[in-house]
């Protein structure tokens, strides 16, 4: 049994979840503490994923970062390479797909800190850009925690946005859910079936952790 796909699904899940918490923590604590106007339209666009079918935004993804595409063709031009149908591409289309499962979750964790730690922290002369890595990063560790662990566990079940842009290239873009989509097509049903339990056995272990970190978040247990 080639357990491949797992590894190249566990490699693009710890890279997204790492490029989205870079990306995303700063982003919701913009959202959540800074006022501007028309917020509600970048939230609704923020969460479009949550609604848009996956081959749906796969394909507007393709569209822009196709040979043709805006972002495919400044990545023609800087590296000489097209961007589809490589790692690279689907690391960004399932970060471009996961943001609202982090930026959601640390909206919600930003908004129930207690505003006098802010309010202290502005006293004392610190800016926001302060603020945030002194007093609310410390303050939201397991809420991070939660993303991370949310947005690792859907990233490793992505499959419609995957199969848009990376299609099924073995060791590049070929990650389990492809892999078992494929065994079942060519009924290779032993094989789907053992590559679908590791995933289903890794997966309950990540969704377990998620629960633990929250039920401790919520009660403090």
């Amino acid at each position: 049994m080639d357990y491949t796909p797992l590894i190249l699904s566990l490699k693009l899940a710890g890279v997204v979840t790492f490029g989205l918490l870079i990306i995303g923590a700063p982003l919701a604590y913009l959202l959540v503490f800074l006022p501007m106007r028309g917020k509600v339209f970048i939230e609704s666009l923020l969460g479009l994923p949550l609604v848009l079918p996956p081959t749906v935004f796969g394909f507007f993804l393709l569209i822009l970062m196709g040979p043709e595409g805006v972002v495919g063709r400044l990545h023609q031009v800087a590296t000489g390479r097209p961007l589809i149908f490589t790692f690279g591409s689907i690391a960004l289309a399932a970060m471009l797909h996961g943001i609202p499962y982090v930026v959601q979750p640390l909206k919600s964790t930003y908004a129930k800190l207690d505003p006098r730690l802010l309010e202290s922290a502005a006293v004392l002369g610190c800016s926001r850009t302060s603020s945030f890595f002194r007093v609310v990063l410390p303050n939201s560790l397991p809420g991070i925690a939660g993303a991370a662990i949310l947005t690792f566990a859907h990233t490793m079940g992505e499959f419609g946005v995957i199969l848009m842009i990376g299609g099924s290239i073995p060791g590049e873009t070929k990650v389990a859910s492809i892999a078992i989509y494929e065994m079942v097509e060519g009924m290779r049903y032993s094989e789907a079936w053992q590559l679908s339990l590791a995933l289903l056995v890794l997966s309950y272990v990540i969704l377990l952790g998620f629960n633990f970190l929250e039920r401790r978040q919520r009660y403090g247990t």
